[in-house]
């Protein structure tokens, strides 16, 4: 599947804007959100606000800002389903080729010593894990990247290609949910140890 669009939103900022400009220079859409969106941007790398995608401004802190079907129809639409195809030019939702999401650090938040169990609660993140299992659940047509240590890889195949294979979309998605696991495995853990108190 050509690789036409995507979105960027990272915790861990390491070689996202190189990431981002090898993905410009192929002629690639960049959409994203808060802190990685303005490192892009000051990069003097083109990028779309997800505001700008979602019609919605982000709200409560950033706790709601890719939860919308602006953003989740362009992910999980399947690309040869007729219906779900008449439905994204009935609402003017474009697909999404390519998620790179990494999660807000909650082991490493919880890792400090004195941290409160509010501090705890606002780095469980909701957004992120949404877009990744999305993505990878519709990875016969969606990359979702992880792990920065794919991007040069990436770059390289959207670059010489326009599209990443089936087999290393699904590899992704294995490694995607094998990270939400352990995400949320961490958090019932961490609460777990909370009632133990």
């Amino acid at each position: 599947m050509p690789i036409k669009r995507a979105l960027l939103s990272v915790s861990d900022k390491t070689g996202i804007v190189e990431f981002a400009r090898k993905l410009h220079e192929a002629g690639v859409e960049i959409i994203s959100t808060g802190g990685t969106m303005h490192a892009i941007s000051d990069a003097g790398i083109p990028v779309t606000y997800v505001s700008d995608v979602t019609k919605f401004p982000e709200i409560m802190d950033g706790r709601v800002k890719t939860l919308n079907p602006y953003i989740h129809g362009g992910i999980l639409a399947v690309r040869d389903n007729q219906s779900h195809q008449a439905q994204m030019q009935k609402f003017h939702i474009q697909p999404i080729d390519l998620v790179v999401v990494n999660l807000y650090p909650f082991r490493e938040t919880i890792a400090k010593p004195d941290v409160t169990l509010a501090e705890a609660v606002e780095n469980i993140d909701i957004g992120g894990p949404a877009m990744i299992r999305a993505a990878a659940k519709n990875f016969k047509f969606v990359t979702v990247v992880v792990n920065p240590a794919h991007y040069d890889e990436i770059a390289e195949m959207v670059a010489k290609d326009g599209c990443t294979t089936g087999k290393f979309r699904m590899q992704l998605a294995q490694e995607a949910f094998d990270h939400t696991a352990h995400y949320d495995d961490c958090i019932q853990a961490y609460l777990a140890q909370q009632l133990n108190k």
